[in-house]
């Protein structure tokens, strides 16, 4: 089942890792292995979620899902998106981009690392966003509930997440410029140019957000049309002819399912800034991440497991947090390209570790895994 599910997976993973090693070496393997972890990691919450909206999708839109979405996940947001962010933010055309990165390294190089700022705070700012609106939602199960109980409260007030963003920002901007004084005033100009990037990253999210919660409300909508058109079919003694509805909230779903997938794209394309600006490894490695998506999202459905491991997606909320740190501290300081990718690594393991524990717990006091087991099980856990 296992080798059925993920023997594509494991095949493109292989490929790849060659790949990556006769283009540059041992670094570059050691580069896009780090970056597939990453992407795996950041993109299973991406796969329990596509499992829970796939499951309700006859079998002809699965196929859809997993085929023509799985081109536009892997070439239009893992391979096209990274080249278009360093046309732009290099002000380069991106069959430029392209050569630039094969031919003259070394100034493609130079040009995306005088880019790095107005990525960095794009990137960062997107991320930041992701983590801040996890972190102040209310939700019946915590992982660090000594963290998240009291910015659950907090989080009722309005738009605060968008505030505290802001704020990050201003304050990153407003660094950059006061160092970059401080050593001749360089690169005072580019402060602007971060806080605009920020404010970028920032309308990105909020438009992506809207864009979500759009197509989730058609999809709400037809949903709830064809349980009324099957309800008065019944009354009226006719046959139930879902074909028309069931193929409109179907096509919704995938449309939703493919900005959803957008989305969490983001975290993972603007995330490997952080560890290279190799426009080849990174293909490769989020290549490969992209495909394990698709493996686990078929692995969740046809298993499913959905709530296993119950904080998993936390652990890849709070990585997402960690990476957007980094990347604005990034802005202006070096960081080694190991700590960058191993935190989200270390974040999850320790999620699944403690998602292990509480699955333990509940079987040992012989629960079911409902509220009153698992607030217990939680307890018992010390998170």
């Amino acid at each position: 089942m296992v080798l059925k599910t993920f023997g594509w997976s494991f095949a493109v993973t292989a490929i790849g890792l060659v790949a990556a090693a006769f283009y540059g070496g041992w670094q570059a393997f050691g580069i896009v292995a780090i970056l597939s972890v990453l992407e795996i990691s950041l993109s299973f919450d991406n796969a329990v979620i596509n499992a829970g909206i796939l499951k309700k999708m006859n079998a002809f839109w699965q196929k859809i899902f997993l085929t023509v979405g799985v081109l536009i996940a892997v070439f239009g947001m893992r391979l096209v998106f990274p080249v278009v962010i360093v046309a732009v933010s290099a002000q380069l055309g991106p069959i430029e981009a392209i050569d630039l990165s094969f031919n003259d390294p070394d100034r493609y190089k130079e040009l995306v690392t005088d880019a790095h700022p107005s990525i960095a705070a794009f990137g960062g700012m997107f991320l930041l966003m992701i983590f801040l609106d996890f972190i102040f939602e209310d939700r019946d199960i915590q992982w660090l509930r000594w963290i998240e109980r009291p910015l659950a409260k907090l989080g009722k007030v309005d738009m605060l997440s968008v505030c505290i963003a802001l704020i990050v920002l201003l304050i990153t901007a407003l660094t950059f410029a006061t160092q970059a004084h401080q050593h001749g005033g360089g690169h005072v100009d580019k402060a602007s140019t971060v806080m605009l990037s920020g404010i970028a990253g920032l309308i990105t999210y909020l438009v992506v957000g809207g864009l979500s919660g759009f197509f989730e409300n058609k999809l709400e909508e037809e949903e709830e049309r064809e349980h009324e058109a099957e309800e008065e079919a019944k009354k009226a003694g006719k046959s139930v002819s879902a074909v028309g509805l069931a193929g409109k909230a179907a096509f919704f779903m995938f449309l939703y399912l493919e900005v959803l997938d957008a989305s969490f794209s983001f975290d993972g394309v603007i995330g490997a800034f952080a560890i290279t600006n190799e426009i080849v490894l990174m293909a490769l490695g989020l290549g490969i991440g992209a495909m394990y998506v698709r493996s686990l999202t078929v692995y969740l459905v046809r298993e499913g497991t959905l709530d296993d491991y119950v904080y998993l997606e936390h652990g890849a909320h709070y990585a997402i947090g960690a990476l957007a740190a980094i990347l604005l501290v990034t802005i202006q300081y070096e960081i080694n390209e190991f700590i960058t990718g191993s935190v989200g690594v270390v974040l999850i393991g320790w999620s699944f570790w403690s998602s292990v524990r509480r699955n333990k717990a509940i079987a040992a006091a012989g629960g079911d895994g409902g509220d009153s087991s698992g607030s217990k099980a939680e307890a018992s856990s010390g998170v």
